[in-house]
């Protein structure tokens, strides 16, 4: 299982290592966000989660002994394909507060 969240943290996904949500946390705030930009907000951390967890997995794997031409046939991401993925969504999702007023 593995976890991934906003950088305010107030959306909080735990996931399988296929990227299957199996929990997800959702502060008040966030439910006044369009539905189609909080769900792809979810799927985006969904994916990395995933990402995250296969990455780990690969790690696992390695530290074991596999030969590095089986690690490649997993399909496993390497951590510098989990960074790039990351930072490539960074740029294609807002990722920043829409705005800085808040309700009190």
């Amino acid at each position: 299982m593995s976890t991934a969240s906003t950088r305010t943290g107030s959306i909080t996904v735990h996931t399988t290592e296929q990227g299957l949500p199996t929990g997800i946390n959702i502060e008040a705030d966030e439910l006044r966000r369009q539905p189609g930009e909080l769900a792809g907000e979810i799927l985006r951390l969904c994916r990395q989660a995933g990402n995250r967890a296969g990455m780990a997995r690969r790690e696992q794997l390695e530290a074991a002994g596999m030969p590095s031409e089986m690690l490649a046939l997993t399909g496993l991401p390497k951590a510098e394909d989990v960074a790039q993925q990351e930072m490539a969504e960074e740029q294609d999702y807002d990722v920043e507060p829409q705005s800085w007023l808040w309700s009190v």
